[in-house]
């Protein structure tokens, strides 16, 4: 199971980066931006739109998978983790400043991820268990 979860959020990761990344390509050939026909179809005319829309798909399908069997607390915390992906491709793609607010803040998300990660896996199904039965009535 484990190997189920850690191939579903790469692909979870890899398909939100690639609806991120294409968005930002689809924008940046569309330009200049105006509220106008020339610019929707500037807009559909690039393929990039078209991975973004195929990453949005991917991705729901990919997360709707991962419900089924994933706990929810850090399920929902690395859904999250394409924020650090896309930070750091745009730096080598687009070429914007890693700045130390950047790198803390990626550090912060991937230090979530891992807390919520091991308090999950700590919380053994015995004490579960032993917390869900009922109280039994006192004479």
């Amino acid at each position: 199971m484990r190997r189920f979860y850690l191939f579903g959020f790469l692909l979870l990761m890899g398909f939100d980066t690639l609806s991120q990344l294409s968005f930002k390509l689809a924008g940046n050939h569309a330009l200049p931006v105006a509220a106008d026909l020339g610019w929707l179809l500037r807009v559909f005319g690039q393929p990039w739109i078209y991975g973004a829309l195929l990453g949005y798909v991917g991705a729901f399908f990919t997360w709707m998978s991962l419900l089924r069997h994933a706990p929810i607390g850090p399920a929902f915390a690395a859904s999250h983790l394409e924020v650090v992906s896309v930070m750091l491709l745009s730096v080598w793609l687009f070429h914007e400043p890693l700045t130390p607010a950047r790198v803390f803040g990626a550090a912060a998300i991937v230090a979530g991820i891992v807390c919520l990660g091991l308090a999950e896996s700590s919380a053994s199904p015995e004490a579960a268990g032993a917390s869900a039965q009922p109280l039994s009535p006192r004479a």
